[in-house]
């Protein structure tokens, strides 16, 4: 059943959504669970007038993560006093304001540090591939057997029906951005030849498999959302044929959105660049994903949600009377928390962003987020966002937060799983 969150005059939705979830992967408190930081932020965005909160990623697996310093929530998890009532606080930050709060669910794959020391999957044996030096910073994945592939679609389900539990009105569930459904979805990274892959139906049975398991643990009224690559922007890999045909057989399942974004670590589409590396101009830059979310929205039977750095209010307009349901506003309310207020008012009409234009798209990409993380930590802090930022001190700040949070997560790591056996 589709939610009713918040809407502007015009009926449309807008979300607080970051562009790369990765930008709150360093909020999280010790044991990987939700912390002050995060109460802060999410309160601040709440108090802003969105419709919706679509958190960053939060993980199914506490093996598998996108960073040293996310969160993770699976079975059991809320069995713990204390980490019940952390989950319980964000998810009543988050809805202080009256926005819906969707938590995205993700498993990275083969899209896991190599310096966090854990052995990284995927549909294949592949491994991500990067310009110079960046290309160490992954490991090579091995390839899921069907059983470990049905014990993922379980954590899905389990981490949806947590959440549940904790007051969250929904999830997303993450099949975009080279993350592991993404990478069973794309040819280039899903070579397998059983009933996993092969045909583009084989590919996608584990995202409706994920979704069909999902939709099974949760109560009818809760959110069940898909976020989901409009194209890999990689020759030979998912294209807009194949998303158009995956939303197609999405709209079979009882699923109340699905968000249209694209790219992964490998290509430059989700860092904001043109597909050959070149910055794009903030127009071009802001509309990338739309004439790719008005396909497939032609076809959809779901409402469609559209991200890909939108910071004007009349990018956002455009796109919405192009037939888009949602908006997502990415990096913009990590550098106004209060945008949606500020445009139903008619202030702030286009939100100054900092950004970086260094050759190697690799640092670019890490420079990207570490002037976003610098926002999201001064919000998280309770402090106002920074007016002038420098990209290299943000980026040096950011490793060496990364580094203290990797020794911090293998040790709970390590302790975990003494304390499981």
């Amino acid at each position: 059943m589709l939610f009713s969150p918040l809407k502007l005059p015009n009926g449309a939705v807008l979300s607080n959504r970051l562009a790369k979830a990765a930008m709150e992967e360093n909020l999280a408190d010790a044991g990987q669970v939700p912390g002050g930081a995060l109460f802060n932020l999410y309160s601040a965005w709440a108090k802003g007038g969105p419709g919706m909160i679509l958190t960053g990623n939060v993980m199914i697996d506490p093996k598998a993560m996108t960073g040293p310093g996310g969160v993770v929530l699976e079975q059991g998890s809320l069995a713990d006093d204390d980490t019940r009532e952390r989950f319980e606080t964000w998810a009543g930050a988050g809805k202080s304001g009256g926005a819906k709060l969707v938590m995205q669910i993700s498993h990275p794959g083969r899209q896991v540090y190599a310096s966090m020391g854990t052995e990284a999957v995927s549909a294949s044996e592949t491994k991500v591939t990067l310009e110079g030096p960046a290309n160490d910073m992954f490991a090579q994945a091995r390839a899921l057997s069907s059983d470990e592939i049905l014990g993922l679609i379980k954590r899905f389900a389990d981490t949806a029906h947590q959440a549940e539990r904790a007051g969250f009105d929904g999830v997303q569930i993450h099949a975009a951005h080279g993350y592991l459904i993404s990478q069973f979805l794309s040819p280039l990274t899903n070579r397998r030849e059983d009933e996993w892959g092969g045909s583009l139906e084989n590919r996608a049975r584990f995202l409706l498999e994920a979704v069909r398991a999902v939709r099974a643990r949760v109560e009818p009224g809760f959110i069940v959302a898909v976020k989901l690559n409009s194209a890999d922007f990689q020759r030979g890999g998912f294209d807009v044929g194949d998303a158009k045909q995956v939303v197609d057989w999405l709209g079979g399942e009882a699923l109340d959105f699905v968000e249209l974004s694209g790219g992964n670590y490998e290509s430059a589409a989700m860092m904001g660049l043109a597909a050959d590396g070149r910055a794009q101009s903030t127009k071009d830059r802001e509309m990338f994903f739309l004439d790719f979310a008005k396909d497939i929205a032609a076809a959809a039977t779901m409402p469609i949600m559209v991200t890909g750095g939108v910071t004007r209010k009349d990018t956002a307009e455009t796109a919405l009377y192009e037939g888009v349901d949602i908006i997502g506003l990415a990096r913009a309310m990590a550098y106004n928390p209060h945008l949606p207020k500020d445009w139903q008012a008619g202030r702030n009409l286009n939100t100054e962003i900092t950004s970086v234009s260094w050759k190697n798209k690799a640092l670019l990409s890490l420079a990207n987020m570490a002037l976003a993380k610098e926002q999201l930590n001064r919000l998280g802090a309770g402090k106002p966002v920074k007016a002038k930022q420098w990209p290299i001190l943000a980026t040096l700040a950011q490793q060496l937060k990364t580094l203290k949070q990797t020794s911090r997560y293998k040790a709970w790591l390590k302790s975990k799983e003494l304390n499981d056996v």
